[in-house]
């Protein structure tokens, strides 16, 4: 078991089944008074970005972070790359560093495959983004079975290193590393931990690929702006795009 604490002014809800961590945070989003983990030992209708299904058998990781931050959609949608900092710090713990790196917009790849998704959800009014939910999707000790996905196929932790990580354990690894983003955002801003997932991500200075419903991008992968939009190189000249599906 871990010995790493759990940090403070954080709270961790434990359910053996859920239909989805995600939806559960919607439910009792408004009840909650501190950022909260919710976490499920079962998924029964796990889902990625855009509705795609999540394959989530026992033994992998499933949790939502639920928060309250302050400001508009923009700063909130920063929260994806807090969060792929911490699993990348998390899964340092098992993996080799050298064998990770971070996708854009929400992706953390090992030896080239995809091992953890983040989904981000959120609901307000008025500009203003009364509670995000930080969705995290990890396969530790399962490859889920029936994902086509030539280009990112997906991996697990125990298959790619042989190591059997327990979900608990897991989780209060990364709580104590999210907890870290979260204090380096507020006292230092987005800077720092933009740097960091820069200094981590797959196949930047090299050609790319980022697809939208309404178009296809192809250029080199210059950076992520303050924003946090995907910067490309293009013949055109530079594009930023707030979101996209990106290929290698």
């Amino acid at each position: 078991m871990s010995t790493d604490p759990w940090p403070e002014g954080y709270d961790w809800i434990l359910h053996e089944e859920l239909d989805s961590t995600n939806a559960e945070a919607a439910r009792i989003a408004e009840h909650l008074h501190r950022p909260t983990w919710i976490m499920a030992r079962h998924q029964t209708n796990a889902r990625g970005r855009r509705g795609r299904p999540w394959t989530n058998p026992p033994g992998n990781f499933a949790a939502t972070l639920v928060l309250k931050p302050l400001g508009g959609p923009q700063a909130a949608s920063l929260r994806s790359f807090l969060a792929a900092n911490a699993l990348y710090e998390t899964l340092s713990h098992w993996c080799d560093r050298s064998a990770l790196s971070l996708k854009w917009p929400n992706d953390v790849l090992l030896n080239g495959g995809k091992v953890a998704g983040i989904l981000l959800e959120s609901a307000g009014t008025g500009g203003a983004t009364e509670w995000l939910s930080v969705g995290i999707g990890v396969n530790l000790l399962h490859t889920p079975h029936g994902v086509r996905d030539p280009s990112f196929p997906p991996v697990c932790v125990r298959t790619e290193t042989g190591e059997t990580v327990e979900p608990d354990d897991f989780l209060r690894v990364l709580a104590d590393n999210y907890a870290t983003e979260e204090m380096i955002l507020d006292r230092l801003g987005f800077q720092p931990i933009r740097r960091r997932w820069l200094e981590r991500a797959a196949r930047l200075g090299e050609i790319i690929t980022a697809r939208t419903p309404r178009e296809e991008v192809t250029g080199r992968f210059e950076t992520v702006d303050e924003m946090g939009q995907l910067v490309l190189k293009t013949l055109k000249g530079r594009v930023k795009i707030p979101a996209a599906d990106v290929f290698f």
